[in-house]
């Protein structure tokens, strides 16, 4: 029997054959790991790479950065509860992370203001890298990034793995793959949620770190949106303010001003139009994404009261052109509670099919770069009342190539 006609995961993750001996496993053996990370941050992000870098267990962690020792000494436990095999190595510094010779890639979870510093001084080394989203807080710094990832002569992947989440990825196969819709026309997306969780040093309270809350939340959307529509922005326009979050918060005497709500226009290149809500004072947490086309609509969404369970659901409307359904696209419940709805996880398989082959699956340079320029046109609409051209906010030594792609997308 193929070992993977059986989830052999979740039977090792229980107790109940905890007696048999290592050479009576076959389904529940565990295989040698093939890689070694080191983690630099390790914040919730970074541990959240952990858990999935130790489910997935195609990679160990063989080191750990963070300037935070009550970070450091989390992560630490959390890799001595999970991993029996030999203890990480607690870099002094990132100069001693990046050069560490024991590690294949290198997970950047820092906060995203430090980003391009960290990327300086990653790409020193021989080491495949995932950097985690946005790529950085404000175009210009995402323009270097994407520099100095283009000159880079390892796997750099960025983190925007919404793509993987389930209600997205069953989308994409219909929208993308399949043509459900016919051609795309319109996209919109909606995310209503809690408040910015703490942070260390509360730097996502704070525009001047964040680049600001469409730059920082809602980069993996503009991504999603980038992707749907199938081109890049070309005008952005929109309205937000903080109307409810943090208003009485300061840190350091210096007050809180990220905004808690927006809406969001944008005009692609190709003709297709997109929208954006955003609020961040909502006591659940609901996700939508509607892709229209000249052939049928679809809908998905992400929906769930404060500490609840989730529900997924993808509609399809398609009326005389074909059948109609309904689904409810979900991961096995341990690998979504790993992170992120279960996306973490297979951002981690696709990174590790990457080290494998030698070859970027993506997301590539330019969707990590595009996701920033939607949201800081965005942010900078708001800031001036009117709408953005995005060829103004794009750098002056701007050049579409280096993305492997001039910023246009084809009519079809």
């Amino acid at each position: 029997m193929n070992r993977q006609v059986v989830d052999s995961r979740m039977f090792r993750r229980g107790r109940a054959l905890a007696y048999l001996e290592d050479e009576d496993r076959y389904l529940t053996a565990d295989s040698e790991p093939e890689f070694r990370f080191g983690i630099v941050g390790c914040g919730m992000m970074g541990q959240e790479h952990i858990r999935n870098a130790q489910l997935l267990g195609r990679a160990s962690v063989a080191g750990i950065y963070d300037p935070s020792p009550r970070s450091v000494a989390h992560a630490s436990e959390l890799i001595a509860q999970r991993d029996g095999r030999s203890e990480p190595r607690i870099y002094a510094s990132l100069e001693e992370a990046c050069a560490d010779p024991a590690t294949d890639a290198l997970i950047i979870a820092t906060p995203n203001f430090t980003h391009l510093e960290v990327m300086r001084q990653a790409v020193q080394t021989g080491k495949a890298l995932l950097l985690e989203k946005p790529i950085a807080t404000t175009v210009a710094d995402a323009w270097e990034v994407c520099r100095l990832a283009a000159n880079h002569r390892q796997i750099v992947r960025f983190g925007l793995q919404y793509r993987h989440k389930a209600i997205y990825a069953e989308a994409a196969q219909a929208v993308l793959d399949q043509k459900v819709v016919g051609r795309v026309h319109s996209v919109n997306m909606l995310e209503h949620r809690f408040p910015f969780l703490d942070k260390v040093g509360q730097w996502n309270k704070f525009s001047d770190f964040t680049g600001g809350t469409l730059v920082e939340k809602c980069c993996h959307y503009f991504d999603l949106m980038n992707l749907f529509a199938g081109s890049v922005p070309r005008s952005v326009f929109a309205v937000g303010n903080q109307a409810v979050n943090f208003r009485d918060f300061t840190y350091e005497n210096k007050q809180a001003d990220g905004i808690d709500q927006a809406q969001v226009t944008i005009e692609y290149e190709n003709g297709v139009i997109g929208g954006f809500a955003l609020c961040m004072f909502a006591p659940g947490m609901r996700e939508e994404l509607i892709v229209c086309g000249d052939v049928g609509r679809l809908q998905a969404c992400e929906n769930s009261l404060l500490g609840g369970e989730t529900e997924n659901r993808v509609e399809l409307w398609r009326g005389e052109n074909g059948a109609s359904s309904i689904s409810h696209p979900s991961y096995p419940p341990y690998i979504a509670r790993a992170g992120h709805h279960g996306s973490t996880f297979f951002e981690h398989a696709e990174f590790a099919d990457d080290l494998s082959t030698g070859q970027s699956s993506g997301p590539s340079i330019a969707d990590g770069f595009w996701s920033v320029v939607a949201g800081a046109a965005a942010q900078a609409s708001i800031h001036s009342g009117a709408a953005v051209d995005v060829a103004e906010v794009l750098p002056d030594d701007f050049d579409a190539h280096l993305l492997g792609r001039e910023g246009q997308s084809d009519d079809g």
